[in-house]
């Protein structure tokens, strides 16, 4: 029992989220999908604030996809998960490689919102868990073969030391510096980096302040 409760407390993914663990988890996969699937990023944005949302996804990080796949292979994820291969943060993964996979037709059809919520609903029990996984994994291996990450992707590293090592140095490149006023306004960024006072300039570094 107390292993269990043990695992239970060491699990980013298997919670009861808050609104702001939700937000930060929400907010990670939308720049996995910037990074790893533009077009459907591009399509979000183009909706606007409601789609960026990814009110899908809601479900599959509070339920932990149990309501996406069957029992046996819900359990196949939350053990993928649960081994922190690589990443405490296996699950967001997880999301994209779903949206990769199966949300093709929602940009190359222009899906709505509700559209777009309906799509992925219908999808529940009839996704393939092994694809899923092996997506997964090979989006986890992507990033850790990046050589310069944006500085929004930090989170990733935090309390995980396994992306990093001295044979592969990352360099963590700002985002913000880079937007338009307006933008930068619409995001609180102000025109510079919210994670300038961390003076990091490399994955390391940022692993030393934790």
């Amino acid at each position: 029992f107390w292993c269990f409760v043990g695992l239970m407390h060491g699990t980013i993914f298997i919670s009861s989220p808050t609104d702001k663990d939700m937000d930060v988890q929400l907010s990670l996969v939308r720049e996995l999908l910037r990074l790893f699937c533009p077009d459907f990023f591009i399509h979000l944005d183009c909706l606007g604030e409601d789609a960026l949302e990814l009110l899908f996804c809601h479900r599959w990080i509070l339920l932990c996809f149990k309501r996406e796949f069957i029992e046996r292979d819900a359990l196949r994820i939350w053990e993928a998960c649960w081994s922190r291969w690589e990443t405490d943060y296996f699950h967001l993964f997880v999301c994209v490689a779903i949206m990769q996979i199966y949300g093709e037709d929602v940009h190359q059809k222009g899906l709505a919102v509700d559209e777009m919520l309906l799509h992925f609903n219908t999808l529940a029990m009839h996704m393939s868990v092994d694809l899923v996984l092996k997506v997964a994994r090979g989006l986890v291996y992507q990033f850790k073969s990046l050589t310069n990450v944006p500085c929004t992707l930090q989170a990733l590293y935090r309390g995980d030391r396994n992306f990093y090592t001295q044979s592969l140095p990352v360099n963590v490149q700002c985002v913000h510096t880079n937007l338009s006023p307006a933008k930068a306004a619409a995001q609180g960024a102000n025109g510079y980096c919210p994670f300038e006072q961390q003076r990091i300039t490399s994955v390391k570094d940022y692993l030393r302040t934790y």
